[in-house]
């Protein structure tokens, strides 16, 4: 990266800190903790985006901006959308994006993911949605086919054996439109046991998804 967009990644990461004073943003405090733990780890996707050349996405349950800023900064992103259903986590967002320049690029959302998932301008139009620690992966195929257009990827952060969750998300990818599922293993110091789970959409996403939470908990994947 260059100067200008590590200089963005810094300036994020300092107004983190102060406003974790007043608003629980994050619960890693420590500066070179939050560098590996939160600025690292959202970067370990950006070598699978570069590949694919995807330079517009979605982050769904952005919290603190985590991984969309730092993903946006280092790949010069064209389009970004920072979702989260907390409004004051998107009054930080906000302050951020304005603070390290990226408001032409940069946009916020608040909200749950199945009401952006019902506005046209949003439904099956995004190259790419990122998830991280936001929900179980089938949980996230649901939330995220309805976002990507066909041939469109959904990246999720992952830790451990994703096996149980792969099994399960495989029934939620064939009755979302298809697609093909990969997992990446992350080869950083610190982050060890870190994964990404990248599913690749194939096909159309029918009408009445995402499922309305409650019948999402009553009838899982």
């Amino acid at each position: 990266m260059d100067r200008a967009q590590r200089s963005a990644i810094d300036g994020h990461v300092r107004l983190l800190l102060a406003w974790n004073q007043a608003i629980n943003l994050t619960a890693i405090r420590d500066p070179e903790a939050v560098a590996v733990g939160h600025v690292v780890d959202s970067l370990s996707a950006v070598p699978v985006m570069r590949e694919r050349e995807l330079r517009r996405f979605v982050d769904l349950g952005s919290g603190g901006g985590f991984p969309g800023l730092p993903v946006a900064a280092a790949l010069d992103a064209e389009a970004a959308l920072l979702v989260d259903s907390v409004a004051k986590k998107v009054r930080f967002l906000d302050a951020a994006v304005a603070a390290v320049g990226m408001t032409r690029t940069v946009a916020t959302f608040t909200g749950r993911a199945e009401l952006l998932a019902g506005e046209p301008e949003h439904r099956q139009r995004w190259p790419a949605v990122l998830a991280r620690a936001v929900a179980a992966l089938p949980e996230l195929v649901e939330l995220s086919f309805p976002l990507l257009a066909r041939g469109g990827v959904l990246i999720a952060w992952k830790r451990g054996d994703v096996s149980t969750e792969a099994t399960a998300a495989a029934r939620a990818v064939d009755a979302l439109g298809g697609g093909v599922l990969q997992t990446a293993d992350v080869s950083v110091s610190g982050l060890t046991g870190h994964r990404l789970v990248i599913v690749t959409k194939t096909g159309s996403t029918p009408e009445g998804f995402p499922r309305d939470p409650a019948v999402r908990r009553r009838s899982p994947w």
